[in-house]
């Protein structure tokens, strides 16, 4: 029988961890193939589907930082496991869901859960590896369950949706849950609770999270409201308001939920804005592409998921090995960039996707594109944004690049579907076929998601080379 050494129980943890958190990045993705069979049963508008995947990224980004500061005071292992708990059972609510309020309610609330999960299992991982080198490869692991899990949702979304119903693609979280509770309980180390166990900041994730859901609705709505409407400019103005008790209450709370001064890190500041850019144009491609492919070309939920496993591949290549050995080799910013750069041209090609588009002429290049660039960029990514803090604080540092992420995917992707139906009702009622217009939509889409990440590229290049030395002489 094998012996478990506490360096093997080190790396057992991290896979238990990381299994975790797949599950939560499964379900942001998982959906899109089956969004065409969820509209079709459950009756949802086009502009109004993007609900299905946004109450989740928002109760997401928005509990995050919330998320991990209640592990630091009541105990990471217990949060943990309460949100996996939480996260568990509402995927049950969404595989039985039988309306659109019903699972809409039952994917915030897996967003809660998953917020939770994230943010402290990313808390334990820095905990768990001190060295710079090992700290590499385990946020290269954790980088491609972040990054590659997105492919994984959409090939594991097509198989469960063409062999089952989309119901499925919510209840095969259920077994995973529970196994991942299951070894949680043998393999976390125990709780180191702080005494002031009161201070955490329920303002600041109430304000931040009701301005960015305010802010989201308004944008998905815009098209059906009118941009112009009192109701749409009365939702920005709430939000707006909002956001601003959230700075106000930051500045004088004892403990905030997001320390401003924290924003003075340059490499900190940058990389949330890279982040920001960066997951619009991913989440983007993910939801449009699917759409695209069923839309456009015809294809089955099942080829949709197997159109992505290119990408899939590439991803798990890049982040799980070569995404550390660049970084350990060339630093931080120069795999970043390139990595932002090559996405950038994945989603240019995207945007040039004709009617009669064919799978290796059209679709596999901008697939493996995204996919290298995808592999190169996440990982040095979050080490960007945690390098310039002290180790007090790479907690609250992780928690606020996965907050930037999820926030840019939600709000991004809002941006550019609802432009896209936008475009295409603009043409149709200028006369323009039905399925032309649809593909001219998406069209404008991808090139807006390849501007965002081109931007990030560019960005990314003003980070410093300020304590990566540390990583690249591990």
């Amino acid at each position: 029988m094998l012996q478990i050494t506490p360096h093997n129980k080190q790396w057992l943890t991290l896979i238990v961890l990381c299994l975790g958190e797949l599950m939560i990045v499964l379900d942001t993705t998982i959906v899109n193939v089956a969004l065409p069979s969820i509209r079709t049963d459950l009756g949802f508008s086009e502009t109004a589907l993007v609900w299905v995947v946004n109450a989740y990224m928002l109760t997401f980004g928005g509990f995050l930082l919330l998320g991990g500061r209640l592990g630091d005071f009541y105990g990471h292992r217990k949060v943990f496991l309460i949100g996996l708990t939480l996260f568990t059972v509402a995927s049950l609510a969404c595989g039985v869901a039988n309306s659109q309020l019903v699972l809409i309610v039952a994917r915030a609330i897996q967003g809660l859960g998953g917020a939770v999960v994230s943010a402290v299992a990313l808390s334990l991982i820095i905990d768990l590896f001190t060295s710079p080198n090992e700290r590499a490869k385990a946020m290269g692991v954790y980088g491609f369950v972040c990054a590659g899990g997105g492919s994984i949702g959409v090939l594991l979304g097509g198989l469960l949706t063409s062999a089952f119903s989309w119901h499925w693609i919510f209840l095969v979280n259920l077994p995973i849950g529970i196994a991942v509770f299951m070894l949680c309980l043998q393999l976390l180390p125990g709780d180191h609770v702080k005494a002031d166990a009161t201070s955490h900041d329920v303002g600041g994730a109430i304000t931040i999270t009701a301005a960015l859901m305010l802010a989201v609705y308004a944008i998905v709505n815009g098209n059906e409201m009118g941009w112009g409407s009192t109701h749409t400019l009365y939702t920005l103005l709430a939000a707006l308001v909002l956001f601003i008790a959230f700075i106000i209450i930051e500045q004088r709370v004892k403990a905030p939920l997001v320390p401003l001064a924290l924003f003075k890190l340059r490499n900190l500041a940058i990389s949330n804005v890279t982040a920001v850019l960066w997951a619009a144009a991913m989440f983007a491609w993910f939801f449009i592409s699917a759409l695209y492919m069923q839309s456009v070309l015809g294809y089955s939920a099942l080829q949709v998921g197997l159109a992505f496993l290119p990408a899939n591949l590439i991803m798990a290549a890049f982040s799980l090995g070569i995404s550390a050995k660049l970084i350990m080799r060339f630093g931080i910013k120069m795999p970043l960039a390139m990595g932002l750069f090559l996405a950038g041209i994945g989603l240019a090609l995207f945007a040039r996707m004709p009617l009669d588009g064919h799978f290796m002429l059209d679709v596999l290049p901008g697939m493996l594109l995204l996919g290298v660039g995808a592999g190169v960029a996440f990982n040095p990514m979050l080490l960007a944004a945690m390098n310039d803090v002290d180790p007090s604080d790479s907690g609250l540092a992780s928690g606020v690049i996965n907050t930037s992420f999820m926030m840019g995917g939600a709000i991004g992707l809002a941006i550019l579907a609802s432009l896209a139906a936008m475009y295409t009702q603009h043409l149709v009622a200028d006369g323009v076929k039905a399925l032309d217009a649809i593909n001219q939509g998406y069209q404008l889409a991808f090139a807006l998601g390849a501007f965002f990440a081109l931007a990030a590229a560019a960005l990314s290049l003003f980070l410093t080379s300020k304590q990566i030395h540390a990583v690249e002489n591990a």
